[in-house]
């Protein structure tokens, strides 16, 4: 039988695409070190925890559309300790920041509008553009300038009558690259020109290295009727399954509509809404403690991977990714090589392809997103991994003898 024309232009996701070969891995007893997926191996708050082994109810049912009030005014105290203004009428709880963006999409646009994103991208939105019809228009940003922000004349000759938003992710997946309060400002006078959004994907915001401070989008309280922030508890505090995330702006007309979304998809998860409630209460040190702790993984895999003769790495200001282009001929079919045809002392690495972080067409081919967030001795050994698998490939895959 035929599948729709619809789901067949979606593409598998490069991060997970490839998880059959690393199973097949793993059934011969090889150690397969993930640093294809931003899965931290840091522990969630105990308070999380013990907000769902505590949990009493009888019946675990329907919560409000836009989220439960505790939570929503658990944010709202969370904002301010950041300098923002918001209420809870001004949060929409979503079922993680992928159904937010999803919600976004919809409410902004008619089929065949379209969204101005830098690339490389994280590459779950285009499934999310597709589902909306939404077409995504790239500007292509650059590893020789660690991937900041292309010019605002690049956006500028994007934009046209079917443009609804620009959509960003500070600091970014999958470069690392943190926007300056000088970027974020000058794309907001591009949008009020031309009377667009400017979205934000502010999940990673406490993960700022190297002094570098973060600006939310949401500290422009003059541009107010055309920010929208998407929000996520997943990586700030280490709940990557609970799915909690949030929509942020002042629009109250994006609400509005975006909650007849929310409305059809009942509610957001419920208990996990609980966990989410406490995990707001986890001392302030348990971020920094995390910001720290990704700032050391940061530092062991670059300059590991940077001693990788042919391996040219950006360096991340913010989140725990980056993009490096390797000396390969295609990267996908070296990952691959590396999860079905070689190990290293019991040991191989899988990372994601960076071709699917792309719009446009042949870009990242021998690029690839590595996640900087398992302990230092898995780093390690997954640098050393793509050192000695480097050296198998090109030898006998590539043909080239060194």
């Amino acid at each position: 039988m035929q599948m729709s024309n619809r789901i067949s232009a979606f593409q598998c996701s490069p991060i997970r695409r490839l998880v059959p070969y690393a199973r097949e891995a793993a059934e011969k007893g090889i150690h397969v070190i993930h640093l294809n997926i931003g899965q931290p191996d840091i522990k969630t708050p105990k308070e999380a925890l013990e907000a769902i082994h505590n949990y009493g109810e009888d019946i675990i049912e329907y919560g409000r559309s836009e989220g439960e009030v505790e939570l929503r005014r658990g944010l709202v105290k969370y904002y301010k300790k950041y300098g923002i203004t918001v209420d809870e009428d001004d949060i929409m709880i979503t079922t993680g920041g992928s159904e937010a963006i999803q919600f976004i999409f919809m409410t902004l646009c008619d089929p065949y509008d379209e969204f101005i994103i830098p690339e490389p991208y994280y590459t779950n939105v285009a499934t999310f553009a597709n589902i909306a019809m939404v077409t995504l228009r790239p500007v292509t940003s650059s590893p020789d300038d660690n991937f900041a922000l292309p010019s605002i004349e690049e956006f500028e000759k994007r934009i046209n009558k079917k443009t609804m938003g620009i959509l960003l992710c500070s600091p970014n997946n999958p470069t690392g690259h943190v926007y300056t309060r000088g970027e974020l400002k000058a794309l907001l006078e591009l949008c009020k020109k031309h009377d667009i959004f400017l979205v934000v994907d502010e999940v990673y915001r406490e993960f700022c290295y190297d002094g570098k401070t973060f600006t939310s989008i949401l500290s422009f309280p003059e541009y107010s009727d055309r920010i929208i922030c998407i929000d996520s508890f997943s990586k700030r505090f280490s709940m990557c399954g609970a799915r909690v995330g949030a929509i942020v702006t002042h629009n109250r007309e994006v609400l509005d509509s975006a909650l007849k979304l929310a409305q059809a998809r009942l509610c957001p998860p419920a208990v996990e809404q609980v966990a989410a409630t406490a995990a707001l209460t986890a001392p302030d040190e348990y971020v920094e403690n995390v910001r720290a702790e990704y700032e050391h993984r940061r530092n062991v895999l670059i300059s590991s991977m940077q001693k990788i003769p042919g391996v040219r790495c950006s360096l991340p200001k913010g989140a725990f990714y980056f993009v490096a282009d390797l000396p390969v001929d295609d990267a996908e079919k070296f990952d691959i090589f590396m999860l079905r045809d070689f190990s290293y002392q019991g040991c191989t690495v899988m990372f994601a392809p960076a071709d699917g972080f792309y719009v446009t067409p042949g870009l990242g081919h021998t690029e690839a997103r590595f996640a900087y967030v398992l302990n230092e001795k898995e780093l390690l050994m997954a640098a050393k991994c793509l050192e000695e698998g480097l050296k198998v490939y090109r030898r006998d895959v590539m043909g080239i003898k060194e």
